[in-house]
């Protein structure tokens, strides 16, 4: 199970190979996404908290990237953080997601990105629940929430 020492080895020494690769020029990719996705996917912006009601739904499902549909979280990792953001506990494969030093703002943190497109999708932390204790604070704009199928 991924743990905050994997993700900070991960973000200094290299991500895993991704399951494949999305690339767009910058028109290409304003070309399928709103104002606001690009915003936020393609130029590592932030949503205001609070702003979606993902955060406080919780039904069966899978998330996927906004740009190249990669399915990243299964919402049974979904948590409530009370953050203003969804909130999970683990991405749904090892190879998914891109950890990058991220030292804007003064901060020091681990964004996390898309690892097929390198989308912006918000950061990591280690203060999730047991047993990865890690949580991702992911932009709503950045994900797309599919349905689970009976």
């Amino acid at each position: 199970m991924l743990t905050w020492p994997d993700v900070l080895a991960l973000a200094s020494d290299g991500n895993p190979d991704p399951p494949r690769r999305v690339e767009k020029t910058a028109d290409e990719w304003r070309a399928v996404l709103t104002q606001e996705q690009y915003r936020v996917a393609r130029d590592k912006g932030t949503e205001r908290a609070h702003s979606s009601e993902m955060c406080s739904l919780f039904e069966p499902g899978r998330y996927r990237c906004i740009c190249c549909a990669t399915e990243l979280f299964d919402s049974s990792a979904k948590f409530e953080s009370g953050t203003g953001w969804p909130s999970f506990a683990l991405p749904l494969a090892d190879n998914v997601v891109a950890y990058i030093w991220d030292n804007a703002y003064g901060m020091k943190r681990i964004e996390a990105a898309c690892n097929v497109c390198d989308a912006h999708l918000g950061h990591v932390f280690p203060d999730g629940p047991a047993p990865s204790g890690l949580r991702f604070c992911i932009n709503a704009v950045s994900l797309q929430k599919v349905v689970a199928e009976d």
